[in-house]
């Protein structure tokens, strides 16, 4: 690990070291064996649940000066390391050295007129800068999908999560070392200057790909301002769409999951369409059970005749990741009001639909254009571990170059190889 900046540090001088270490990292990560990276991802988890007291002690100082610095609840929420967090990030580790290794595996290939044989092989992706905020169990998902994938890694935490992330990162260096890898094949920047951010992103050089992971504006100034390639999404308006031939049970246990199973992610649900034909059965008990569990409910006009307690929704309430608990709803005439309402305000993460219509599920995973979209499934389900990818580096909201969840194979690359016996081109 990097010596620690002090007053008077030379910002600049220390990225630029930190992306030469990484990119000759990066060499010897691409050609590392399957086994070497299996053993630090288990060395790094034994130590991190080893570690569980002392990581939870350097947390309780980022929670303090989080409270201090007027952290919402949401965001203390992110940042708190509690004993099934630690154990969730060890667990995460073990399924990532679980998974098959990506690196070097050979696909379509096909003999040419010519003799030659052309396929394609997948490769790491080099060095990829993570920015992330407030969550320190992303420096160990995001080491260890990085590690998988025959990465080098440079890995920049909010100030907000300083001594949880070098808490965690110690755990890393552990795991490396025991495994005979570089140890500069992830480092944590271990600075809080800001101005780290601006090279990073900047180091065109050392760095290929930039993954930022955090608010709508850190991300938005990482897209506008960088210049390595970005893979991004930038908030989670998540929509669940009640259908008219929607299971009432379905209906009430997968929307009261989406929205209340945790309030400050990503793909928590923000926005509930439902069906004119069906509101007035399936609204009534849905909105004692959000209400009770003491979600605040904004709704359109049909919405707040149906319901008591609900407050008039503005036109910036279709629009808004709340991260909190609080829910915007809308009665629509039919899918085409329940789809074109998705594309006009959707932040392109996850829509689910709630139907016994296999039609109408159909038409909705086909027309929907987000990066997951479900039937009769709670949008919580948009996550990496989930999907089996292990632990995830963020979702992507993007088309290029990774889409959704992004794991092991969004972390790496196709080349074209060919394998010839002396052939010439005429």
């Amino acid at each position: 690990m990097s010596a620690n900046p002090q007053a008077g540090f030379e910002i600049k001088a220390y990225m630029q070291r930190i992306g030469q270490q990484a990119r000759a990292a990066a060499r010897h990560m691409a050609a590392a064996e399957a086994g070497a990276k299996n053993i630090a991802l288990q060395e790094i988890a034994n130590r991190i649940e080893a570690s569980a007291d002392q990581l939870q002690a350097e947390n309780r100082k980022d929670l303090e000066a989080g409270r201090a610095n007027g952290l919402s609840d949401a965001m203390l929420d992110r940042l708190e390391l509690t004993a099934e967090r630690i154990a969730s990030m060890a667990a995460g580790l073990r399924q990532v050295a679980s998974l098959a290794d990506p690196v070097g595996e050979i696909s379509d290939m096909q003999y040419r007129p010519s003799g030659i044989q052309v396929g394609r092989m997948r490769v790491p992706l080099g060095v990829i800068g993570i920015i992330y905020e407030s969550r320190p169990n992303v420096t160990a998902d995001a080491a260890a999908l990085c590690l998988k994938s025959g990465n080098a890694t440079i890995l920049r935490g909010g100030s907000e999560a300083i001594f949880s992330n070098q808490a965690i990162a110690a755990c890393i260096q552990y795991g490396l070392q025991q495994a005979g890898l570089p140890a500069n094949a992830v480092q944590v920047i271990e600075t809080t200057d800001r101005e780290a951010v601006g090279e990073l992103i900047r180091m065109e050089t050392y760095v290929d790909v930039i993954i930022p992971r955090g608010g709508k504006g850190l991300i938005e100034r990482i897209s506008s301002e960088a210049r390595v390639p970005v893979i991004k999404h930038l908030d989670g308006i998540c929509h669940v769409y009640i259908d008219d031939d929607a299971d009432l049970d379905k209906a009430l246990q997968v929307t009261f999951n989406s929205k209340t199973q945790r309030y400050g992610t990503c793909n928590t649900l923000e926005t509930l369409l439902v069906s004119e034909s069906i509101a007035k059965e399936v609204l009534p008990p849905l909105a004692d059970m959000l209400i009770e569990k003491g979600v605040e409910l904004r709704g359109c006009e049909t919405s707040c005749n149906l319901i008591s307690d609900c407050i008039a929704a503005t036109d910036e309430d279709w629009d808004t990741e709340y991260l909190a608990p609080i829910l915007s709803v809308r009665v629509v005439k039919d899918m085409d009001e329940a789809i074109d309402h998705i594309e006009r305000h959707s932040s392109r993460h996850t829509e689910t639909i709630i139907t016994e219509n296999y039609s109408h599920a159909r038409r909705f995973l086909r027309e929907v254009d987000s990066s997951s979209v479900m039937v009769n499934a709670s949008t919580r389900f948009a996550d990496g571990f989930e999907y089996g990818l292990g632990a995830e580096i963020g979702i992507s909201t993007d088309k290029l170059h990774a889409r959704g969840p992004v794991g092991l194979e969004g972390l790496t690359s196709l080349k074209f190889i060919v394998y010839g016996d002396g052939q010439i081109r005429e």
